[in-house]
């Protein structure tokens, strides 16, 4: 027989080597392949005479890796004991049990986008029905112990749905920490930009507006609570120059030039105590958003920004609740779910200061009410005074979920301020005579909607509200016997539906329509002499808005336009609103935001005509004539970085506001008595720097501005604003010392206010018969520099997996600063030729403590 050719030997060594190799391989895969276990049992049945005695839903659904055939069966029962969440349990040679463990695992996992594959941070774990829960890490890793086998998680992050999982899932992974991914949420107009500004819980989105998330909320100098209008004003741009959440300042602006909307429905009143608590209860509050430039079209009124408030919008299957008690204020609120598809919400607080005082009720009250007849009247010989101040709030919401493309919602809130005061004089005769006064500010607001998602693509909101705003006060002046009534009343009542189409994830579509319809009064009557004055105004306006939103990759725009037409005044008003981000690099962005904005409803000041002293703005409503529209146009530019937790962002606004009247500014100086129509101009820079890690975050920001007011009719024409804050710094720390106890410092400086001082030759003047002031340049000189220190800390004691107790301090200027907040002056009424100097402080060092428990 011949030999083989060498290249014909050569293919078949080849073919038997290749053959040898898939053999080797296929062997292998036999072993690694994931099968069934209801398979495997069967095998081992037949292989070692054996029976197995189980439930079939213990064993469904449960894969294992095939383990080597050479295992006999004592080795194979081991080896499925150390991979199973199962009990394999011998009873006698031929029967053999199974049977699921009761066990806690531990579990990790990566969150992960949808659309950049890349880790969340920040994004929130929770086992349900227990208090056990952690967040993500830079990288979106997360890790928890001693978690019940059974127990389900929730893994949120805003701006994406959110998805639940069960532990067992975990376990069943074969891949280390399981990868969790999130899908965007279409209906979430803009994404997350930086999960952790400042604080835990506080967010920036791609389009520039803060959110303030209530229920993951970490900790700010000097509060005890996620006390929402003091919260934003850690922010740039966003103060108060009398440290009151009822005068708050965004970019120049004054407050009532703030558009405040608890779930749909415009408010009116914002604090309790006359401006140093937020009227706003935040345990049933899920989230704040706060916009101060480039607003959504669907949103009209406030010139200066929008503060948009959200209670929560989930029907649970956990009835959970908590309560809580500080030094001014108990509270309680409940999630009570009824049925799978129904739910009720509910929450309260209230005073407790009428019971018993504290040092920090002392405080406030001495703030508040430093410049009223209050504390006036008991400097008067033969006078004694009493007052009680009692405030309260109550909200309550009803979510029902027809099917998962219907849902409906109704809410109520309540907010009350009820000021008695007594006066008690004593005449030469040794007779006293009593006479009472009161003051109460209502907000009362209604509202619901009907929220459709008619297809992946197309959905629609039809929703509703009304708000009715009263303040009342009945003065009885002792001396002159005199009783003088006030009432100031705003009903407001709103519908509108919105539709929104997306075309893509990356394209949006929103058209919509809104009617509005506002009525003020003010009304004053006086008995001696008899006088008395009702004025009551009422405007219509309707409104259609568009919107286009574009975001894919890095590029970002929200381009829209809302036309406003002014049924009373035969007005249309179209007002163009642009927000655009373009990211440049993996650092750095660019953003460009712009709006035209106006405002029918404004308030007036009037010191010589106020409500005890103690509320001197009343709102009223624009006639076109003498109290116009404002009207505002505001453009910003601003630039991004941001790399390994650190932030920075330095924006340039520029913003004019016309149609302002004097009598809404609430001057100090010879313009006190005028009335004419005038505008302001605000520029400045903002900037921030954050960093932020595991433990600890830090933050630096300044914000300088000019602002000026123009009013042709004065002279000077041009002059500083009474809020103009030429700089304006912030600074402050978090720390989280333990994973229960986290530390918070951070320090407030800016310029004094403006004032104006009296004619240095001539501090009087007399005019027929009565002495004023004479006042020189206006507003050209200003207070000291406002400086305050604050600190707080939380403690959280975690007793069970279903409750904790948690313990807050926080005290407000450490240092006892003495800041002058405001300065005036008034005739000297022991020398008409001279004038007294009066100014308001702020508050002095107030400590604050809470005690919540939560369930």
């Amino acid at each position: 027989m011949k030999d083989k050719p060498l290249h014909f030997i050569i293919m078949e060594v080849r073919h038997w080597l290749v053959s040898l190799y898939l053999l080797i391989v296929s062997t292998g895969f036999s072993q690694n392949q994931q099968i069934p276990l209801a398979d495997y049992l069967t095998t081992i049945e037949t292989t070692f005479n054996v029976k197995f005695s189980y439930a079939v839903n213990d064993v469904t659904n449960i894969n294992i890796t095939r383990p080597s055939e050479t295992l006999d069966l004592k080795s194979t029962l081991d080896y499925l004991n150390a991979n199973t969440l199962l009990n394999f349990k011998t009873i006698d040679k031929r029967y053999i049990t199974v049977s699921v463990l009761e066990k806690t695992i531990s579990i990790c996992g990566i969150v992960l986008s949808d659309e950049t594959n890349q880790g969340l941070l920040g994004a929130s774990i929770i086992v349900n029905n227990t208090y056990l829960g952690t967040s993500s890490d830079n990288n979106g890793q997360f890790s928890l112990n001693d978690i019940p086998l059974q127990a389900t998680i929730t893994i949120s992050y805003l701006g994406f749905k959110d998805q639940i999982i069960t532990a067992r899932a975990f376990f069943d992974s074969q891949q280390g920490c399981k990868p969790i991914t999130l899908l965007v949420d279409n209906q979430m107009l803009s994404e997350v930009l930086i999960t952790k500004y400042l604080t835990t819980g506080l967010q920036k989105l791609i389009d520039g507006n803060i959110v303030l998330n209530t229920e993951q909320f970490g900790i700010l100098p000097g509060l005890i609570a996620p006390d929402i209008l003091q919260s934003i004003q850690v922010l740039p741009g966003v103060e108060s120059v009398n440290e009151s959440v009822a005068n708050i300042n965004v970019r120049g602006g004054t407050n009532d030039q703030n558009l405040i909307l608890w779930d749909g429905i415009k408010m009116y009143h914002s604090g309790h105590f006359f401006g140093l608590i937020s009227a706003y209860n935040p345990n049933l509050t899920n989230k704040v958003i706060v916009t101060k430039n480039g607003t959504s079209s669907q949103y009209s009124d406030g010139v200066s920004s929008t503060i948009n408030m959200f209670t929560k919008d989930k029907i649970t299957n956990t009835f959970s609740g908590g309560a809580g008690v500080n030094l001014i204020s108990t509270d309680a609120f409940l999630e009570i779910p009824i049925s799978k598809k129904l739910a009720l919400h509910i929450s309260g607080r209230r005073s407790i200061t009428d019971a018993f005082s504290t040092p920090t009720y002392d405080n406030y009250f001495e703030r508040s009410f430093q410049d009223s007849d209050i504390n006036i009247n008991p400097n008067l010989d033969n006078s004694t005074t009493q007052s009680d101040f009692v405030f309260y709030d109550y909200t309550a919401k009803v979510l029902f979920d027809l099917n998962d493309k219907h849902q409906f919602r109704a809410n109520i809130i309540g907010i009350n301020n009820n000021l008695d005061y007594t006066e008690s004089i004593t005449d030469s005769n040794t007779t006293t005579s009593t006479k009472s006064s009161n003051l109460t500010q209502d907000n009362l607001g209604y509202g619901g909607n009907w929220n459709a998602q008619w297809n992946d693509a197309f959905s629609t909101t039809v929703s509703g509200s009304y708000s009715q705003y009263n303040v009342d006060a009945s003065d009885l002046r002792v001396q002159t016997n005199q009783r003088l009534t006030q009432a100031n009343e705003v009903s407001e009542t709103s519908l509108q539906l919105k539709t929104e189409y997306n075309f893509n994830t990356n394209l949006s579509f929103i058209n919509g329509y809104q009617f509005n319809e506002i009525g003020i009064l003010n009304q004053t009557t006086v008995t001696v002499p008899a006088y008395s004055k009702t004025k009551k105004d009422v405007l219509l306006n309707h409104a259609f808005f568009t919107e286009v939103q574009y975001h894919k990759n890095n590029t970002y725009l929200r381009l829209g336009a809302r036309a406003n037409y002014f049924q009373k005044f035969d007005q249309l008003l179209i007002e163009p609103r642009l927000n655009v981000r373009q990211k440049l690099s993996n650092q750095f962005a660019i953003k460009l935001e712009g709006e035209f904005k106006n405002q029918t409803a404004t308030q007036i000041v009037d010191f010589q005509d106020d409500f005890l002293g103690v509320e001197n703005r009343r709102w009223i409503l624009a006639d076109n004539q003498s109290i116009p529209i404002s009207k505002s146009k505001q453009a910003s530019f601003g630039i991004d970085y941001k790399q390994r937790n650190l932030t920075l962002d330095l924006t340039s606004f520029y913003k004019v506001v016309q149609g302002i009247t004097a009598r809404n500014q609430g001057f100090y100086n010879n313009f006190q008595y005028l009335n004419a129509i005038g505008n302001y101009t605000s520029k400045g820079v903002e900037f921030l720097a954050n960093k932020t890690a595991d433990r600890f975050s830090t933050w630096l920001s300044y914000t300088y501005s000019i602002n000026d007011y123009q009013f042709d009719s004065f002279t000077p024409s041009v002059f500083p604003n009474n809020v103009d804050i030429r700089h304006s710094v912030s600074l402050g720390f978090n720390y989280n010392v333990l994973q229960n106890l986290q530390l918070s410092v951070g320090s407030v400086w800016h310029s004094g206010q403006p004032y104006t001082n009296p004619l240095a030759s001539n501090p009087t003047v007399q005019i027929n018969n009565n002495y004023y002031v004479n006042y020189d340049q206006p507003n050209s000189q200003n207070v000291d520099p406002f400086f305050r220190l604050d600190a707080s800390i939380n403690y959280d004691f975690n007793f069970t997996k279903d409750s904790k107790l948690s313990f807050r301090a926080g005290v407000k200027n450490v240092t006892n600063h003495h800041n002058t907040i405001n300065r005036y002056f008034e005739v000297d009424p022991e020398d008409t030729n001279n004038t007294i100097q009066i100014d308001n402080k702020s508050l002095g060092l107030t400590p604050n403590a809470s005690l919540r428990y939560s369930f």
